[in-house]
């Protein structure tokens, strides 16, 4: 089996529906995982279904089709097989983030990778799960284990990446804003308030200071945070007069 040495194949073992097929190659391509080979499709190859369920995934584009499971998976050195059913075989059983990270050094040290996922029927034969060298499983309720099979491939292709983080460009904000910038907002903040009248009775101003203040340092504000509320209390300060603010107790 040619295969990107980097990640594992993905072996969808008579799958019925081109939609699963599709969707599998979908998630796939969200996940880094390029290699695709469809065991003996019940619906034939092409699938126009599978096509329109990909969404242009180019993993299905690059997929590949044989018609015995032998010829699939002829170079693997190390099996996988997903399944819900316990089979009463003596192999070693994982979850899927076990498996994947059994998989990363299987990988690591120079083996071919494949996972096998079963039709939507009757998931894997014994014949095929017999072939495994380990079978992975998910902590599903027994009551009702049955997985869609592209939902089954989303599990393992996420458990691929989980160990990675967040995408970069969703880290935290790095322009968090400093204290002698919140001071001056704070100072801002409540000479207005004073101003409006809000502070009262006198008495309970620096117990008001302090619950605002904690209130501000909880939002963990930007610097462009802090400029966007100046601005804003600048504008609401500008042609005021003497109204008054009422404030609830």
């Amino acid at each position: 089996m040619t295969q990107n040495s980097a990640t594992p194949a993905f072996i969808l073992h008579t799958p019925q529906l081109g939609e699963n097929i599709g969707a599998a190659a979908r998630v796939m391509g969200n996940f880094g995982l390029p290699e695709l080979v469809v065991v003996d499709p019940r619906d034939g190859w092409p699938n126009d279904k599978a096509v329109t369920m990909s969404a242009g995934s180019p993993v299905l584009g690059n997929a590949r089709v044989e018609y015995r499971l032998g010829d699939a998976i002829h170079d693997t050195t190390r099996l996988y097989a997903t399944t819900a059913r316990p089979r009463g075989m003596e192999k070693p059983v994982m979850t899927a983030r076990e498996a994947v990270s059994d998989m990363k050094a299987a990988i690591e040290a120079g083996e071919k990778v494949a996972v096998m996922f079963g039709g939507e029927k009757s998931g894997l034969p014994n014949e095929a799960v017999n072939m495994a060298d380990v079978i992975i499983t998910l902590p599903v309720d027994r009551s009702f284990s049955s997985l869609n099979l592209a939902q089954a491939v989303a599990v393992i292709a996420y458990e691929w990446t989980a160990g990675e983080g967040a995408p970069a460009e969703f880290e935290p904000v790095s322009d968090v804003a400093k204290r002698e910038d919140l001071e001056r907002m704070f100072e801002h903040f409540e000479t207005e308030l004073e101003r409006a009248g809000f502070f009262h009775p006198p008495s309970k101003t620096p117990l008001m200071v302090q619950n605002l203040r904690n209130a501000f340092i909880r939002g963990r504000w930007t610097e462009q945070e802090v400029r966007t509320f100046r601005g804003a209390v600048k504008a609401l300060t500008l042609g005021r007069g003497k109204a008054r603010i009422v404030r609830e107790d």
